[in-house]
């Protein structure tokens, strides 16, 4: 099963990172997330490092540019098949590094892409 990565998450309920975890696991998405303050939305632990994340394939933005830029290594090296940039979170610096790495990049938000089924 296809997993995504929500990065950036919050244990807030009213940001939008907090909202695609809850909108990924109505839909049946596996799902995983990192942020700066551990803690849980719903079953799902927000991680506050890398290590154990594995076998992504998407990876959905919720960082602004700069703040991405220390995690730029740590995405590609996750090797997901794509980077959904949420607004706000548009780079194109980072578009050019992720691209060269074969990874697909996507401007986008992502709870229009459930909300839609184009997820």
């Amino acid at each position: 099963m296809l997993k995504t990565l929500v990065f950036g998450a919050s244990l807030k309920p009213n940001r939008y990172s907090n909202l695609a975890v809850r909108k990924l696991l109505e839909k049946n998405i596996k799902t995983v997330a990192f942020g700066k303050a551990s803690g849980a939305i719903l079953d799902v632990q927000i991680k506050d490092n890398l290590m154990d994340i594995q076998n992504i394939h998407t990876v959905t933005l919720y960082l602004n540019p700069t703040r991405q830029e220390e995690y730029y290594q740590d995405i590609i090296k996750l090797n997901p098949k794509r980077v959904i940039f949420n607004p706000g979170t548009e780079n194109p610096a980072f578009y050019k590094l992720l691209e060269k790495s074969g990874i697909q990049v996507l401007e986008a938000c992502t709870l229009v892409l459930l909300a839609t089924d184009q997820y």
